[in-house]
């Protein structure tokens, strides 16, 4: 894709994130791999409800695996940045960037 044309979804750090309800997909389908992000329990700052546990799964987008064999890593953390932050980490790594 270059630079004039723009994506359909918003992005970080140049991935497409997909959000449906407490649920957000960060990565391309397209690829090998996806990492799934669902927001456990949210809290109260201010007037805005924020994440607060939030859980991230490394997934093969095959859908010829089974659901559970599709999960390669899993962990949990504190909030959506923590969460996003090792997201990409564990993306770039996964898909050898």
């Amino acid at each position: 894709m270059n630079a004039k044309q723009e994506s359909p979804f918003p992005t970080y750090k140049g991935k497409p994130l997909v959000r449906c309800g407490d649920v957000i997909y960060y990565g391309s389908m397209k690829d090998k791999y996806v990492v799934k992000l669902e927001i456990k329990s949210k809290k109260k700052v201010q007037d805005l409800e924020v994440a607060d546990r939030v859980t991230i799964q490394l997934m093969y987008t095959d859908a010829n695996i089974r659901s559970r064999k599709q999960i390669v890593k899993s962990s949990e953390k504190n909030g959506l940045y923590l969460a996003m932050d090792i997201a990409d980490a564990w993306l770039t790594r996964a898909l050898g960037e």
